[in-house]
């Protein structure tokens, strides 16, 4: 039986031009993603985008689905994140600024009189000064002349005695004078006597005050001058108050009726601090055309106003003030014109304390005038007779409280 071989020569023909096909396209396919990786070159994607028409896109190509952690389901929430310090930072328009503590300094107002005229002693010089604080000397840092303001009472005269009118209008005017020369700065009060003390009105700065409350004495009650009483009273209320006070007496000076004696009054004058006295006389012209008339009446009143009179030197020089003894309306303003310059010029003495702790504690004060050679310091007349001064300062400080 015959059997052609013509299809079979034909299958194996077939099979050969398949398996070569087969093998160049496997050579071209690496060649091609070789030159793809040369040239930086993604292989394209299939379009995974919705065509023009609206129809589905293709299925076909790579789709990367995260993996998602293993997470416990009952983990807690992480920490939030600690703030971050803030910074500050100093406003542009103040630029850089410091803190800085510095000890405290110490002021000190030093008046220097001559003993015997009260007069007031220009010209010194910051060398002049020693300053001593609880013993220890200080180191002057400031020093300038100055004319402080004053804290001052009024003690008048207003009783109704002999020719009062006459005697009350010389101490209008001589307390109508003293205020005249006050300044803004100036604390006055205004105490009157009789038989009693009268406050007319409180220490104030209001020099309208004043007046309107010096005008309010028309018609005194009493004819009794107790003027040691009046005095000690004054004396009370002044050493409640810091720093240097003034008393300014106008009266005769008379004493008719006073509780205290006179050897007490001038114990109590001897131990006052930073307090002086000074002292203006009234009824001078009255006194000088009725001196001398003769009789006892005239002897003894002319002996009382005498003793009145040594009564007031002895009160102002104890404290270092000055008696003035008037006889015109037209000498006052001359006379409270040499009390203010006396009470007004100071020398101002600052320093820094060798003790700076804040503790509260009362720090005692003496301040010493001294040569260039560092001896104390004299002066002298016109004579060359050594002239005696007092130093008019307060007596000491007390020291600030640290806040805690």
């Amino acid at each position: 039986m015959y059997t052609s071989l013509r299809p079979v020569l034909l299958a194996r023909r077939y099979t050969f031009a398949f398996l070569f096909i087969a093998l160049c396209l496997f050579a071209v396919i690496p060649m091609e993603q070789g030159q793809a990786q040369a040239t930086g070159q993604k292989p394209q994607q299939p379009d995974q985008t919705a065509p023009d028409s609206g129809g589905p896109g293709g299925d076909t190509g790579v789709i990367a689905v995260p993996r998602k952690k293993d997470v416990p389901e009952d983990a807690p929430p992480p920490a939030p994140a600690a703030p971050a310090e803030p910074k500050v930072k100093n406003p542009e328009e103040l630029g850089a600024v410091s803190l800085r503590l510095e000890v405290p300094e110490v002021t000190v107002d030093v008046g220097v009189l001559l003993e015997k005229t009260h007069q007031f002693v220009p010209g010194l010089k910051p060398d002049n000064f020693k300053v001593y604080e609880d013993g220890v000397e200080q180191k002057v840092i400031g020093f300038k002349r100055v004319e402080a303001p004053i804290t001052a009472l009024m003690v008048c005269e207003f009783a109704s005695n002999g020719y009062w009118w006459i005697k009350g209008n010389d101490m209008i005017n001589a307390a109508y004078a003293f205020m005249q020369q006050l300044r803004p700065q100036d604390y006055v009060a205004l105490m009157t006597y009789d038989m009693r003390t009268q406050i007319v009105t409180d220490f104030t700065q209001d020099k309208g005050q004043l007046l309107s409350a010096l005008n309010t004495l028309q018609i005194p009650g009493f004819s009794e001058t107790n003027v040691f009483d009046a005095l000690y009273e004054s004396i009370d209320r002044l050493e409640r108050i810091d720093g240097q006070k003034y008393i300014i007496l106008i009266g005769t000076g008379r004493d008719t009726f006073s509780k205290l004696t006179f050897d007490k009054i001038l114990a109590r004058v001897k131990s006052t601090h930073n307090i002086t006295i000074f002292t203006i006389s009234t009824g001078g012209a009255l006194r000088a055309m009725t001196e001398g008339r003769g009789g006892m009446d005239s002897a003894i009143r002319d002996m009382d106003y005498l003793q009145a009179d040594n009564e007031m030197k002895t009160f102002s020089s104890l404290t270092g003030g000055m008696s003035f003894f008037p006889r015109f309306a037209g000498e006052m303003p001359e006379i409270f014109g040499d009390i203010n310059a006396n009470i007004r010029s100071k020398y101002e003495i600052v320093y820094r304390p060798t003790n700076p702790k804040q503790d509260g504690t009362y720090r005692k004060l003496r301040v010493a005038l001294v040569d260039q050679e560092g001896q104390p310091l004299k002066f002298q007349d016109q004579k060359h007779k050594p002239l005696k001064y007092d130093i008019i300062t307060r007596d000491g400080y007390r020291a600030k409280q640290a806040v805690e």
